[in-house]
């Protein structure tokens, strides 16, 4: 999170005394005794917070907050001011101040609006270069989410070996995303115009690998959990790499193949084939900084299935989602996030507190609710989906206290 605070007061004992204050406090002040000394520092990339006092020569505070409200509407401005009064408090919150204090500064106080200002510069930021990414980046940013140092890692390996010819071996624990990772490997490959094909390992027959291999011609061929085939599966597997054919083998795996073929369950010669090019997932566990980023993409995305407004996050909800440990990784945060979603607690989930009867209801108010936001609040029209009595969905809707205006878009 940022540390940087830009303080402009005219008033130069002050302005000093406010950035010693910061400094002992792990923060980086930048002061200025103007508006104009101040003006050159003020950009969409600044990555601090500004705290500014109102009454100033020439150029006072407003007239800085009007300037950054036209250069970035999200960069938060915190205005001081000697006064006090209750018309200046109101005119400066209703102009777009993040946060409005009295001089002197009570520093718990002004370290308390400091703190939530940096937090809402930081998620600004970070949803910032996340939407670019998005928007501009390769399929790697695009589709592989993430703003940790483990996550560009892991973009990076993919963009090494999806340009070669090679085999690749992807692993990752349960529902890290592998399949994924495999066709974004694809997707950045010269093969990208061709078919990506993905089928299971376990129960395959020599047929159906010839078969996938014919579909996948010129593309390339994502085998899930290689370690399901069969021993024959796993030599043909290895003569037709050898054999050098026009489709490439992407292979993934939860499991540990090298544990398997010291107990010699894998074939080391396809283990060794494989894992030259091997790209390794990181659970969330090990880049708990990734959460937040993951679950509001998800919150978007599920709200956009159920047609409803995304709800709001706290910062708290974030922080007891980094605390978990997610062994279900990115799959699991996704049902989490659907959840939240649909107002259902996430009890609803582990069925640890509720009986059967409470969970199913908990279930019948999301679908009704979800059936809501995809007809914009039409009852009959939800009903119909559901394929419901009209008065047997209305008793529901009575049931639960839901209202279908309270899920109409306009």
């Amino acid at each position: 999170m940022t540390r940087k605070v830009l303080v402009v007061d005219d008033d130069a004992a002050l302005r000093e005394a406010l950035a010693q204050t910061l400094e002992l406090n792990d923060l980086e002040p930048i002061t200025a005794g103007s508006f104009v000394a101040a003006k050159d520092l003020i950009t969409p990339e600044f990555e601090g917070v500004i705290l500014s006092d109102i009454r100033m020569p020439g150029r006072d505070g407003f007239h800085l907050l009007d300037y950054v409200r036209g250069i970035d509407d999200d960069l938060p401005v915190i205005l001081l001011t000697g006064e006090g009064d209750i018309p200046m408090a109101v005119k400066a919150m209703s102009r777009g101040a993040f946060g409005f204090l009295e001089k002197p500064c009570v520093t718990a106080d002004l370290l308390a609006t400091l703190q939530r200002a940096r937090k809402t510069r930081h998620l600004v930021l970070e949803n910032r270069d996340f939407k670019q990414q998005l928007e501009e980046g390769d399929p790697a940013a695009r589709m592989l989410f993430g703003t940790s140092r483990q996550s560009d890692e892991l973009r990076a390996r993919v963009r090494a070996v999806a340009p070669t010819t090679a085999e690749v071996l992807v692993a990752g624990p349960a529902g890290s995303g592998i399949s994924k990772v495999a066709e974004v490997i694809h997707l950045m490959s010269p093969r990208a115009q061709a078919p990506f094909v993905k089928s299971p390992s376990a129960g395959l027959s020599a047929a159906d690998l010839q078969d996938l291999c014919q579909q996948a011609a010129g593309g390339s061929l994502f085998l899930d959990e290689i370690s399901a085939l069969s021993e024959a599966l796993q030599y043909a597997v290895l003569e037709w790499i050898e054999q050098g054919g026009e489709t490439r083998l992407i292979a993934g795996s939860t499991a540990d193949l090298a544990a398997l073929v010291a107990a010699g369950s894998f074939g080391a010669d396809l283990y060794y084939r494989l894992e030259g090019m091997r790209v390794r997932i990181p659970s969330l566990a090990e880049r708990p900084g990734d959460i937040p980023v993951l679950f509001r993409l998800y919150v978007a995305q599920a709200a956009e299935q159920a047609g409803i407004e995304a709800p709001q996050i706290s910062q708290e909800h974030l922080a007891a989602l980094m605390a978990q440990d997610w062994p279900g990784n990115a799959r699991s945060l996704m049902s989490a996030a659907m959840r939240f979603v649909l107002g259902m607690p996430d009890e609803v989930s582990g069925g640890t507190d509720l009986g059967l009867a409470e969970q199913m209801a908990q279930v019948e108010r999301s679908l009704l609710i979800a059936a809501l936001g995809r007809q914009n609040g039409r009852a009959a029209a939800a009903a119909e989906a559901l394929k419901l009595p009209r008065k047997t969905f209305y008793d529901k809707l009575a049931r639960y206290g839901i209202r279908p205006e309270d899920y109409r878009r306009g």
